[in-house]
Order: structure tokens, then sequence, then C-alpha cells
């Protein structure tokens, strides 16, 4: 007799940036929701299954006819503008993103007898320059989107952070894009 472990994880939500190679702008910034078919994830889910103008939706797939379980849908956090943008989404990052939620099944963090009753949505950032850098290296792409899909999954499935350590570190982290001392970027 199996436990039924997805009952558990109704609606849990992670994150996770990983970085890229130096010059490559290869950076890494999923958003994730991992959830229950039968819950809020689930019904989000099935609304985001529908296509509009420049945000293609794609299931992850780690080739044709080999669809990830738990069934994740990619979203993207850019505006689609070119075949080039397409491709490196539905290549290296797709790719990244199916074994990332494979690999965490095969590793205990997402367990394996709920696989059928989870979802995932993965909120993908690819920096749209790019699909125009003809030095681009595909494999950090592949590199960067695997680890922070991992770590971003990883962390919704154990709450992390915690309230606590977001207390602890209240004023002594802040935001990369925005210092609240100077107003800047710290990028």
């Amino acid at each position: 007799m199996t436990t039924d472990n997805s009952t558990s994880i109704w609606f849990k939500t992670g994150e996770a940036t990983v970085f890229s190679s130096e010059g490559q702008g290869t950076d890494a910034m999923p958003e994730i929701l991992i959830g229950h078919v039968n819950g809020p994830a689930g019904h989000a889910f099935a609304n985001l299954m529908g296509q509009t103008e420049g945000h293609t939706r794609m299931f992850a797939i780690r080739a044709c006819n080999q669809q990830v379980r738990p069934a994740t849908l990619i979203v993207p956090k850019v505006t689609i503008k070119s075949a080039a943008y397409v491709n490196l989404l539905g290549g290296p990052v797709q790719s990244a993103v199916a074994d990332a939620v494979l690999d965490s099944v095969i590793e205990g963090i997402i367990p394996k007898d709920s696989v059928d009753d989870l979802c995932i949505i993965a909120m993908l950032w690819i920096a749209p320059e790019c699909a125009t850098n003809p030095e681009l290296d595909r494999k950090d792409l592949y590199r960067t989107n695997y680890e922070a899909m991992k770590l971003a999954i990883k962390r919704a499935l154990t709450n992390s952070p915690t309230i606590d350590e977001l207390i602890a570190n209240r004023h002594t982290i802040h935001h990369e894009m925005y210092d609240p001392i100077t107003g800047e970027s710290q990028w």
C-alpha cells in the first residue's frame, strides 16, 4: 500500500536564481507553483493551457513522446518575438526543466507515488538578447535552467526560505535590482 503524499502538496511555491557563466546572459530565474491537480494549482494549470500571442506555453518534455511527470507547464516571463527565442525555450530550456523535474523525482524531492496527482507551473526567464547572440552557450543556458529549476522545486517542497529566515535577514539582504539605500540596481 502506498501513501498519497500529494494531498500534503496543495499549493507550494518556490523560486531560484542561478547565474550564467561570464558574459553569457543565460541567468535562470524560475518561479514555480506545484500542487495537486484537483486544487488551485491544477485549476491554474488548466487555465494556462490556452495560448496568448507572444507567450507560448508548452509542456516540459524530455524528448518527443516523453512528457515529464508531474505534468509541467512552461510559461515564458518575456514576450516571445522571434523563432530564435522559441528555439531556445523549446530546446535547451525545455530540456533542462524536464530533466530537473525528473531528477527531482529520482532523488525523492518530489514523491514518486504522487507524480500523477501533481502539476507544476514554471514561469521562466530567458534574456531577450540570448536569441540574437551568435556566441550563446546553449549548454550554459541548459545548466542554469536545470540547476535553478531543481532548486526552485526543492525550495517549494521544503518551504524555503522559512518565515524565520526572512525575518532574520530583513535588513541585511536587499533585492539585487533595487538597493533601498541608493535606489540603484546592484547589477
